[in-house]
């Protein structure tokens, strides 16, 4: 586990002078924080003596009644007793990973792909392989040349991490025809498919789509997180799995933790009870919406040629691919001097690729702030084009580094 060298120029990138593109943090303040406020007090009130107390190591049976009708929302038919409740849906990737994984098996994952899923598998030493995207999410014909290559290496691939719903960072989305394939290919390889979905709930239009777990309850482990549609500091995600995975993952969850925080697993389960929570996910959507028109239009209006971006239908990112000879990562600190951050693409690939790429986020700040944010970072852009036409390139790539931003980025 190495600390990213890119570290440095966020603490600096989040001085409030400073337009952050780069964090994935949810808008939090347009919860009812008063009413939030009231409930937990309320809780210690009347259950302190359960709340502050140890909990089961699969989580409050409760809120796992209440996670299965939130899962219902995306297709899934499932029963409580298959639900582990984890600190975040993180806790729940670490814990997949530490039961399947022993230094060098292989992990397949989007090319990119989420930067905390990465540094995961880097800590128990797995060897990542990317498979290609594009605008409609993986590629199934990919994945079949990827799984037939391994095989004839005799590499055996453990499981397929996705994201398939308003990905990290790219903000696509896997369509219905390619879940159908992509669930056929594994099961016929006998590879596990991990689903990673803390978005799904934030899209803009229409109904939330049908989860990979909703088709396949054999072989797919959903991992399920509040962090976006509540609150990150609760610390409260799930992990949905067949029944011999889920008691792995119950005995691996107390080895971890010994029991996870029954006062954050009430205080949610007594929100989801007497709080318009779907309401409130509504809420949130209209609110990212706005910022995802914001950053979509600006960028149309002021980037400059060459540069191309991804067009999310929900979650918090915008995935932009930058002109020929130009690196977002060399980018970074002249972005910063300029008071604009943003997540270079490297970050969101194992093998150090991506560089031609940044991650955009929109989800934080206001619609104005965004655009400002976008007309700063266009400025940078079009002084390293100028520089690439006098002299042939951009700024050089700096050296070789793992590039991991911190929580607040992820």
């Amino acid at each position: 586990m190495v600390a990213s060298e890119i570290r440095a120029l966020f603490a600096v990138a989040s001085r409030p002078e400073v337009v952050s593109l780069a964090g994935g943090m949810p808008y939090v303040t347009a919860l009812p924080l008063d009413t939030v406020g009231e409930l937990v007090a309320d809780l210690v009130a009347q259950r302190g003596t359960v709340a502050l107390q140890y909990g089961s190591g699969q989580g409050d049976p409760h809120l796992r009644e209440q996670i299965c009708e939130v899962m219902r929302l995306e297709g899934i038919d499932a029963g409580p007793d298959d639900v582990v409740v984890t600190v975040g849906s993180q806790q729940a990737l670490d814990l997949i990973t530490r039961i399947f994984i022993d230094p060098g098996d292989v992990v397949l994952a989007e090319g990119p792909s989420y930067v905390g899923a990465l540094g995961t598998f880097a800590a128990y030493q797995a060897s990542v392989v990317h498979v290609p995207m594009d605008d409609q999410g993986l590629i199934p014909e990919s994945l079949t040349e990827t799984l037939t290559a391994l095989a004839a290496a005799g590499r055996r691939v453990k499981f397929l991490y996705t994201v398939p719903t308003f990905q990290n960072p790219a903000g696509v989305t896997l369509t219905l025809e390619r879940r159908r394939q992509v669930l056929e290919i594994c099961r016929r390889a006998g590879v596990l498919v991990v689903e990673d979905n803390p978005y799904g709930l934030l899209g803009f239009d229409g109904e939330p789509m049908r989860a990979l777990r909703a088709e396949d309850a054999d072989n797919v482990v959903y991992l399920g997180s509040f962090s976006k549609t509540l609150a990150p500091g609760f610390r409260v995600g799930w992990a949905l799995a067949p029944h011999p995975i889920k008691d792995k993952l119950v005995l691996a969850m107390e080895s971890a933790v010994l029991s996870h925080s029954s006062f954050t697993q009430l205080a949610v389960g007594r929100y989801l009870e007497t709080q318009p929570w779907r309401e409130q996910i509504k809420s949130f959507c209209e609110l990212y919406r706005e910022r995802r028109d914001a950053q979509l239009n600006a960028l149309t209006a002021l980037m400059p040629p060459g540069c191309h971006w991804t067009r999310p239908a929900g979650g918090f990112f915008v995935w932009m691919t930058l002109p020929e000879g130009l690196d977002s990562k060399a980018l970074l600190p002249r972005a910063v001097a300029e008071r604009v951050a943003f997540v270079p693409g490297t970050g969101f690939y194992a093998d150090g690729s991506g560089a031609t790429a940044m991650r955009l986020s929109y989800c934080y700040p206001e619609p104005d702030r965004i655009r400002e944010g976008v007309r700063r970072l266009a400025g940078v852009i079009q002084q390293e084009l100028v520089m690439r036409d006098t002299f042939g390139t951009g700024s050089m790539r700096p050296g070789p580094g793992v590039d991991t931003p911190g929580p607040d980025l992820a």
